[in-house]
């Protein structure tokens, strides 16, 4: 029809439907121009498109920053739990850091085995004095070397710490534990008190013979009071007497650090004991100091044998051994004649000889410290001492005397009493030939707990108790 449209729009026929389509190939490229538009990641960028390259950077920053920000979390997680299980190693096995720190001492003292080492100081004595050098406190020609003090002597009480601290945990974790399972306790309150003074008897097994040599050949053998302050001061010794007596120095130093860190559960006389290792540090310290280390000789091995005593006294009523008992009262002599008689020895020579044996003046330059200031100070320190001895004493005479009177009574522990308590005492136990049944009944009543006594069969059995008889 004349005026109308050429191609209807409703017309199908497929020759008016090919001439209506468009160019296919300006549909392909309005298509891809339309894609560039809609996204720019992935296609060529037209020369002056500035915001698809700005978009670009900015998509290919943010993955490159996911991919990254995931490394780091993957490496943090890594090393979190190399630390965690470092962590957890060290917590089973407490002698792996101090075992580290040996090990560097170790590394660093073979870069060069020389006393041009620092390191030098850390594990071998200083302050060396050959005999008949010009040395001023040089001993006579033909004398075996002295040994001089100094500050370098804290460096060897540390090393020799840590040196304690491993022996302590290995000996402890490795050794007494299987062994304490071996001996048939269970509780692990009583395995922790039974692998403490286990170690105690070890280490003193070996200190107390090791002061008894080194006090005979000194001035004071058998306590010799008068060799206290003959020939006063005493600024130089053998190297066995200047190292025993730093030696246990750093052990009373690892001791206080366990009682710090709180490595042993606190027994009931815990200020007692902290007492005990305050006054201990501070006469260690001072009588090195200010040259009363005979002295300090004499106080160490009156302790050290009688805590191995006591040790294995408490050994033995922990695995019920049957000679408890005798063991316990030899135990009670061997605390009494120490710690009590020959350390009031020690003190009455403060009133009698310390003064008249030996100068008896101040003057500092001269390190002559033998005075009225000294006299005081060691007199306190001293009777400090022997008042925490006679703490103890209290209780250890209260087990004897409750033994003696109740040969055949129950046992006199506390109600209501857990294994961990129990351990804090100090109990004697005496079987008969034909053995002991041992049984506890706990009774439960308006939630409160009550421990039943002994059945004894064919025998008797004696147990006497005193709370927090530690030392």
């Amino acid at each position: 029809m004349e005026g109308s449209e050429p191609f209807p729009l409703l017309n199908t026929s497929a020759d008016h439907f090919h001439a209506a389509l468009p160019d296919q190939s300006a549909v392909a490229s309005a298509a891809a121009r339309r894609r560039r538009q809609s996204s720019a990641i992935g296609q060529d960028i037209r020369a002056g498109d500035t915001g698809a390259a700005l978009a670009t950077s900015k998509a290919s920053l943010a993955a490159s920053d996911r991919s990254d920000h995931s490394q780091r979390v993957s490496k943090r997680r890594r090393a979190r739990g190399f630390l965690a299980r470092i962590r957890q190693a060290m917590i089973r096995r407490t002698y792996l850091l101090p075992t580290v720190l040996l090990a560097v001492f170790g590394f660093l003292y073979a870069l060069d085995p020389s006393e041009k080492n620092p390191v030098h100081r850390f594990i071998f004595l200083s302050y060396p004095i050959e005999a008949g050098s010009d040395h001023p406190l040089a001993p006579p020609p033909g004398s075996p070397v002295h040994y001089g003090k100094g500050i370098n002597d804290l460096a060897l009480v540390a090393f020799y710490t840590i040196v304690l601290s491993f022996t302590r945990e290995f000996i402890m974790q490795e050794i007494l534990k299987p062994l304490a399972r071996r001996a048939g306790i269970r509780s692990r309150a009583k395995q922790a008190r039974f692998m403490e003074q286990a170690y105690t008897a070890i280490y003193f097994a070996f200190l107390g013979p090791a002061g008894m040599y080194v006090m005979r050949s000194s001035p004071i053998w058998y306590y010799n009071t008068r060799g206290m302050y003959e020939n006063f001061p005493h600024r130089t010794h053998e190297a066995g007497f200047k190292f025993y007596y730093l030696f246990q120095a750093a052990y009373w130093a690892q001791q206080a650090i366990v009682l710090v860190l709180g490595m042993e559960k606190p027994r009931k006389d815990f200020k007692e004991l902290v007492g005990h290792h305050i006054v201990t540090l501070t006469l260690i310290g001072l009588s090195y100091r200010f040259h009363f280390t005979y002295m300090g000789l004499a106080v160490y091995t009156t302790h050290d044998i009688s805590d191995f005593f006591l040790a294995i006294s408490k050994l033995l009523n922990y695995v019920d051994s049957p000679i408890v008992g005798p063991f316990f009262f030899l135990f009670v002599v061997v605390w009494i004649y120490m710690r009590h008689y020959l350390n009031l020895k020690i003190l009455w020579s403060m009133f009698n000889e310390y003064k008249t044996v030996g100068p008896y003046t101040l003057d500092w330059a001269a390190e002559q410290y033998k005075s009225s200031l000294s006299n005081y100070i060691t007199l306190g320190l001293l009777s400090s001492l022997q008042a925490l001895n006679l703490f103890w004493l209290f209780f250890i005479i209260r087990v004897a005397y409750r033994f003696i009177r109740d040969r055949a009574a129950d046992d006199d522990r506390s109600e209501a009493e857990d294994d961990d308590e129990e351990d804090e005492a100090v109990e004697v136990e005496v079987v008969g030939a034909a053995g002991v049944a041992d049984q506890k009944n706990k009774l439960h009543s308006n939630g409160h707990a009550s421990a039943n006594g002994h059945a004894l069969s064919n025998g008797s059995v004696v147990k006497a108790r005193t709370n927090g008889v530690t030392k």
